[in-house]
Order: structure tokens, then C-alpha cells, then sequence
């Protein structure tokens, strides 16, 4: 029957009993695909009464739908047309992972972000009033998204506008992990009381509101959909759901279960993954944990993702030096800046490209204010996180131009942890480190660098002519690159491990000039406004060749790696040709 739906104007042909065979159907599609395929369980799983719910009382795409985060939008796809993207293995890739109007016109938005989905609405909402329309504005959040500032400023001027904007919110009792904070609190208590406490988050805000325990219920979803569809004024429906819904070891494992690679439907246990080798996140896990058993002044912050620093029985280990602030970077970035200007010792994880909401906090009330915590940029890589609204390659350009910040890029364990333990310990400036992407990498010799002389880069290979720094992740490409030359064309060329990124080694630079005719920077991030072109305009008045090498300013979506890199040129075959063409052409 789920292949049967081609729109949402077919589900409104069927019969409730026709309804929940949908229901069950587009459940056991989800969990053959996200088993096989990965993707984000748990979110989809609780929410496929909702959908099926949305599509059969609403009138998509006249009627607005926008989800929140939009990974939980797999059942809205296969409601859309889109159902053998989750029927068919040939063409599981054939869809985003998130909402996408390139897909759809039942799709409003690209986003991948969290707390967007009500300011959102609210100009969805305010455009339409302007016009003179009339249709309905739903927007679905889950409980987890409601802890980011933008949810609260979306839902006050959805009150202030006071039109017709459903926001229903979706509440599991789970953000990736555990809730934290006082909303979850109140909650709770319209959960236990049936949304009937006095004390009610919502209703203050000046909502209509109603709740729904059994938001698993397909008609008791509808019936309430019915109810409030046109209303005139802004209504709130806080809807009570089981995340990881029919699948039982998504429902008793709601961490684990949120997101994915694939998995046994028989054990629940993900498929490939071997924790018996060190990564960078688990060293990370057991310095941090070292040192906050030495110093309780050492606190870790993270924003809503606490499994990239530590497990649960981790976070009930260090007890109070943790802190899940919920899906709020921009409160974990001035947080830290609290933390630092009192006299502890910071240290905020965080994803690159959820890092991005948090620029001004991270140069207004950090830096501005020359305060010495420390930021863990995690997945700042071409191999991070690949779909277009999760991209991780844009933060050197956004970090490294910011005053009196310290953006270091190491490449190996011993680097990366003697530099996390100096900016732990100094107390004069912000420093952000961006942690290395892929297998660890280990000298075996410890670091005993003195990070506080800045902007030293480190030479590990001296040469003439040619000479190449590699910015972190893309070090090993600089030895390789040099290899080449070496082996294949007898050309010993200079290379250099930057370290930092947030200023350039002027007395290095300058030395170059002497005896090189070319210098070739490479590193893994956009190539505009980069690393690679501070060193080219430093350069830009001596005879030194400046060859830059980095990812074109573009929102890439679903690539593969290797292949978006050989196409931007970035490979050692296609370098090394350019730097024999530019050494030839100077001789």
C-alpha cells in the first residue's frame, strides 16, 4: 500500500484501517532501510503516526509543513513521492537525509540545523498574511530542539504575529541524549499532569495549547489535527511520542539509537565498528578525564552531542566538571567565557559545522574579552560529515580572523595533546583547536613544543626550491607530495607542519625567499579566505610562486571524498605536475 502513495492526496482516498496498514508499512520500510543503509533511527521511528497524521488532515505543499532539523522527515519523503527512496536498496541515495526543495515542493527548506523550524514559520507565516492568503503553517519541533535560544525568539513572535501558526512539538523526552534545563523540567509535569499543571511554559507565552499523551495513536493524532487545522490564532500542540517507536532496542537505547550506520534488526548492535583501536575522540576522552580528576577546575561543556566526549556511565563519572547545555551552542560559547573570566578551565567540544552558530559569541563575548577557554573542533574535514546543511570545511576562514583567538591544526596524538594541555593551562588568550579527522596518527615521541611562542611553524623536511606546508589534516598529502618529487624527479623539496592557523611564521616566510622558487599550501577547508591565501597575500610582494590548494567555496552535498578532491585538483599527481610546470616556467 506504501507504494501506492504517490502524494498526500492519496492517503485522504483511505480508510482508517488502510491508514494504519500506511503506518505500519513505512515503519518496517524504515527499519529495512536505516539497517541496511544508516541514517537517523529513533527520530523517525516515533514520529511515523505523526506524519501519516500531517499528510492526511493537511493539505501539502498549499499547507506548510516545516520539520524542524528535518531528520525526521524520512516517512514525510515517503509520503511525498518518494517512497522507493526507502523501498527500493538501488535507490536509497536517490534522497538528503533532511528536507530539500530540490526534491520537492512538499519540502520548504533545506535545514539540518536545530531550533530553526518556528522562526521559520513565523516568517512563512508573516509572508503570507502580507499576501493576503490563507492556509495553515505547521511547525514540528522536537523537545530537544525547544533548549536552542532560536526556539524561544521563534515562539515569542509566533504569539507576537498572532495568526494561524501550529507548532507542534514533538516530545520524547530525548534530545540526542538526555534533556537538561528548566523547560524539560515543566515538561515533565505537564507529561505526568496531562497538560493540565498551572504552571505551563506555553500557555505563558499566550498559546492555545492542548496535549496528547498518545501521540503514537494514529487517530487520536488526527482528531486533534482536525481540531485545531485553521485556527486563527497560534495554536501549540505539545504531543507525547516514543522515540525509536516499534523497534525495541531503539526504544530502550534512545542514545545510541538516534543516529547511525547500519545495524542488525536482530541484535541491534551496529555493524563494522571496532572500538579496540584508539581514535582521536577516545584520547581526547581519557586526557580530559586525567586531568579532571587532577584539577576540578577543568570543566568540559558540549552542546547537546555529549557522546564525542563521554559515554553515560563517563558523564555520571565526572559528575559536575560536565556540562550538556542541550542544543545551545551559542550558550556553550559565552558559558565558557563565564568559566574562563572566574577562574576555571573551560574546554567546549563541538562539531564545526553546529560551531557556525556560535560567531558571535565565540568573537563578541570570548575573544573580545581575551579569555582563556578552549574550543575542540570536531568533524573540521572533507572526510567529516558530507551532507550540504552539515559541512565542516568552513572553519578556518570563520575562526582564524578573529583577534586574539589561537587556531592550532595539529597532526598527530603527541601534538594534539600537548597542545590541548597548554591551552588548558595558559591563561592568556582563547585557543581552538582543530581536532584531526581520520586514523590516529602517532610519532611515538612526545611533543615538547612551547605553544605560547606563536605562529612557529615546524620544518620536518629541508630542502630547495619547492616547499609545501600542510595544514593538519592534509600534512600526510605534503609528505607525499614531497616523496614524489624526491623519488620520481629528484626535487628535495621543504615541508612544513604549520601548527597554527591564525597567523602566519613571517621569519620562516620570509627565509623561504631566498632559495625557493615555489610554495605549495594545502589544507582541508575552503580555499577562500583560508590559511593558504593569508600566507599568499604576506608573500604577495616577493618572487616566491605562491601555489594554494583547498575546496571551492560551495555547498557540497553527498559527495565522495576522494572524488570531490580529485575534481578540485587536489591530488599528489596533479600538485606535483603543477609545481614541475611552475618551477620550469620561473627557470
Amino acid at each position: 500500500m506504501l507504494e501506492m502513495i504517490q502524494s498526500p492526496t492519496d492517503l485522504k482516498q483511505l480508510t482508517p484501517e488502510e491508514l494504519q496498514t500506511v503506518v505500519e508499512e513505512a515503519r518496517q520500510a524504515l527499519l529495512t532501510k536505516i539497517s541496511q543503509h544508516g541514517g537517523h533511527n529513533g527520530p523517525n521511528l516515533g514520529v511515523v503516526e505523526l506524519t501519516v497524521a500531517l499528510h492526511t488532515v493537511f493539505d501539502s505543499p498549499t499547507d506548510k509543513l516545516i520539520f524542524d532539523v528535518s531528520h525526521q522527515s524520512y516517512v514525510h519523503k515517503m509520503l511525498t513521492g518518494r517512497s522507493q527512496a526507502f523501498t527500493d536498496a538501488t535507490h536509497f541515495d536517490d534522497v538528503s537525509g533532511y528536507t530539500n526543495p530540490q526534491e520537492s515542493d512538499h519540502d520548504l527548506f533545506t535545514v539540518g540545523h536545530t531550533s530553526t523550524s518556528l522562526s521559520l514559520a513565523n516568517g512563512v507565516a508573516k509572508a503570507r498574511d502580507l499576501k493576503q492568503e490563507n492556509y495553515n503553517v505547521v511547525a514540528v519541533i522536537g523537545d530537544g530542539s525547544l533548549s536552542g535560544g532560536l526556539a524561544y525568539e521563534g515562539l515569542n513572535n509566533i504569539v507576537e504575529l498572532g495568526t494561524n501558526t501550529i507548532v507542534i512539538v514533538n516530545d520524547n523526552d530525548q534530545s540526542i541524549a538526555e534533556n537538561h534545563g528548566g523547560l524539560y523540567r515543566n515538561l515533565k509535569t505537564l507529561r505526568e499532569t496531562h497538560g493540565a499543571a498551572s504552571d505551563n511554559f506555553f500557555k505563558a507565552l499566550g498559546f492555545e495549547y492542548h496535549y496528547l499523551a498518545e501521540g503514537n495513536d494514529l487517530q487520536a493524532v488526527m482528531e486533534l489535527l482536525k481540531e485545531v487545522k485553521d485556527s486563527n490564532q497560534p495554536v501549540l500542540l505539545h504531543i507525547h511520542t516514543i522515540k525509536g517507536k516499534g523497534f525495541k532496542f531503539a526504544e530502550a537505547n534512545r542514545e545510541k539509537f538516534h543516529a547511525g550506520g547500519p545495524f542488525s534488526l536482530e541484535t541491534g548492535e551496529y555493524l563494522g565498528q571496532s572500538t579496540a583501536q584508539a581514535t582521536y575522540n577516545s584520547v581526547t576522552t581519557d586526557f580530559l578525564m586525567k586531568k579532571m580528576q587532577e584539577d576540578p577546575t577543568v570543566v568540559a561543556l558540549n552542546a547537546g552531542t555529549p557522546m564525542m566526549l563521554f559515554s553515560p556511565e563517563q558523564r555520571a563519572q565526572v559528575g559536575a566538571q560536565f556540562v550538556d547545555v542541550g542544543i545551545a551552542e551559542e550558550h556553550a560559547a559565552t558559558m565558557s567565557a563565564g568559566l574562563a573570566k572566574n577562574g576555571a578551565k573551560p574546554v567546549w567540544a563541538v562539531n564545526s559545522t553546529f560551531m557556525q552558530r556560535s560567531y558571535d559569541q565565540i568573537s563578541h563575548d570570548i575573544a573580545l574579552n581575551n579569555l582563556p577557554a578552549t574550543i575542540l573542533v570536531y568533524q573540521a574535514s572533507v572526510n567529516g560529515m558530507n551532507d550540504e546543511s552539515h559541512l565542516g570545511i568552513f572553519d578556518i576562514p570563520f575562526l582564524s580572523h578573529i583577534p586574539n583567538l589561537v587556531y592550532l591544526a595539529p597532526t598527530s596524538k603527541e601534538e594534539y595533546l600537548a597542545m590541548l594541555d597548554w591551552s588548558i593551562e595558559q591563561d592568556q588568550q582563547p585557543v581552538a583547536i582543530r581536532v584531526p579527522v581520520g586514523p590516529l596518527q602517532e610519532t611515538g615521541v612526545a611533543d615538547a613544543t612551547d605553544y605560547s611562542l606563536l605562529n612557529k611553524n615546524a620544518v620536518t623536511q629541508t630542502g630547495r626550491d619547492v616547499a609545501i606546508l600542510g595544514v593538519g589534516n592534509f600534512y600526510p598529502l605534503a609528505q607525499a607530495i614531497a616523496t614524489e618529487l624526491a623519488v620520481k624527479h629528484g626535487i628535495q623539496a621543504t615541508v612544513i607542519n604549520p601548527r597554527f592557523i591564525s597567523g602566519v611564521d613571517r621569519k620562516l616566510l620570509d627565509s623561504l625567499t631566498v632559495d625557493h622558487q615555489v610554495l605549495v599550501t594545502l589544507e582541508d577547508g575552503i580555499l577562500d579566505g583560508g590559511y593558504g591565501q593569508t600566507v599568499a597575500s604576506y608573500l604577495g610582494q616577493t618572487t616566491l610562486k605562491v601555489l594554494n590548494y583547498g575546496l571551492d567555496k560551495a555547498f557540497h552535498d553527498r559527495y565522495v571524498a576522494a572524488d570531490l578532491l580529485a575534481a578540485t585538483g587536489i591530488t599528489v599527481e596533479k600538485i606535483v605536475r603543477e609545481i614541475l610546470t611552475t618551477v620550469a616556467t620561473k627557470d
